[in-house]
């Protein structure tokens, strides 16, 4: 009984030591840094460094941009009240006071010539062409008035 219960304890070592053989060849294939496990969890650790650096620089950015925002915020806020006092000083001019253009000599030229004109109006006669048989009208007339000559071209 002792010789059988001792083949008995023997076969079940040795099953075990196979047992523990097969698992230790498993376990090195997922641990495996190329195909296994292991190379998934060490491409893994290297794209959350990537994404944590990629975050930190999107971060510092967005904290740039927003302190500009903030700045240029402030800058039309306060044009937009500096709009807001001239508008509201030119409602205290009277409406019947306008703003004389500045005098120089050229302007002063151009009113004279242009006062010489109105005195000696020119007077040009319209040619008409002689309706054709069938005419479609032609539309709209386009005239160009030029004002430094008084005439119609």
């Amino acid at each position: 009984m002792d010789l059988i219960a001792d083949i008995l304890l023997a076969a079940g070592a040795l099953g075990a030591g196979f047992y523990c053989l097969v698992l230790a060849r498993r376990l090195k294939k997922f641990n495996d840094l190329e195909k296994g496990v292991g190379g998934a969890v060490a491409v893994l650790s290297s794209q959350v460094d990537d994404l944590n650096k990629s975050l930190v620089a999107a971060r510092q950015m967005s904290d740039g941009s927003s302190k500009a925002l903030e700045q240029l915020t402030g800058r039309a806020e306060s044009v937009a009240h500096k709009l807001e006092l001239m508008m509201a000083s030119m409602h205290d001019i009277a409406p019947q006071q306008e703003a004389a253009p500045a005098r120089t000599e050229e302007n002063d030229a151009l009113a004279e010539a242009y006062e010489a004109d109105v005195q000696e109006p020119v007077v040009e006669e319209v040619v008409q062409p002689e309706p054709q048989e069938e005419a479609k009208p032609s539309g709209l007339m386009f005239v160009r008035h030029n004002r430094s000559q008084n005439r119609v071209a």
